[in-house]
């Protein structure tokens, strides 16, 4: 699944304890991303209007990265170059748009997300998409990226380490950091029991941890 690099971007055993083990659990923000994606597909309706075409929940698969998907919307604007739409006289510039809850990542997962996103429009309908938006509600601004080859290939190298993983049923050991506070799995993961450390240093700091509260 598209969607599955933003997890494994952010944590490679969170994304191997979801798509490979098939654990799963919510909380705050994984419940408010799925509202809003819900929100963005409803309908999956194409709205039309002079020179312009949008849908919603779009579904895209590339076989040469093995990926498949479904865009929270399309954008399609007539130009002089682009896309062939059935149905619909001239060409079309493609442009994928993503909707996230929060605001910008430090990291590259939303952006390697919809760059997955533009490269299977790309191989489905045989032209080129230059750049995209990523829309954030918590900022309610849309970001555009560039779809460089730099970010091209690191997408598609996290596709194809993705699948790697995937073959070999393979679950690395927690990297602890900050981010596993916000992590939805992190009960499922236990990262303090993963750590270097013997039961009895555990246990201790576990009791500690207790008498204050």
């Amino acid at each position: 699944m598209i969607s599955g690099i933003q997890h494994f971007i952010f944590c490679r055993r969170q994304w191997a304890l979801i798509h490979v083990e098939q654990q799963w659990a919510e909380n705050r923000l994984t419940a408010e991303g799925e509202v809003m994606h819900r929100n963005a597909h409803k309908d999956s309706f194409v709205e039309k209007r002079p020179g312009i075409l949008v849908t919603r929940g779009l579904r895209v698969s590339s076989s040469r990265l093995g990926m498949t998907g479904q865009c929270d919307v399309v954008e399609f604007y007539a130009s002089d170059s682009g896309a062939v739409i059935q149905g619909h006289r001239g060409l079309w510039e493609v442009v994928p748009v993503e909707y996230k809850r929060g605001k910008d990542k430090s990291d590259d997962s939303d952006m390697c997300q919809l760059c997955l996103e533009a490269l299977c429009l790309e191989e489905m309908m045989g032209c080129a998409i230059p750049f995209g938006y990523i829309f954030y509600n918590e900022i309610r601004r849309r970001r555009k990226i560039e779809f460089t080859t730099a970010l091209r290939d690191k997408a598609a190298r996290a596709a194809e380490e993705m699948h790697d993983y995937f073959r070999r049923g393979y679950t690395p050991k927690v990297k602890t950091s900050k981010k596993c506070q916000s992590c939805s799995v992190k009960d499922l993961c236990l990262p303090r029991l993963c750590r270097n450390i013997s039961a009895q240093t555990y246990l201790k700091q576990a009791l500690k941890e207790g008498e204050n509260l």
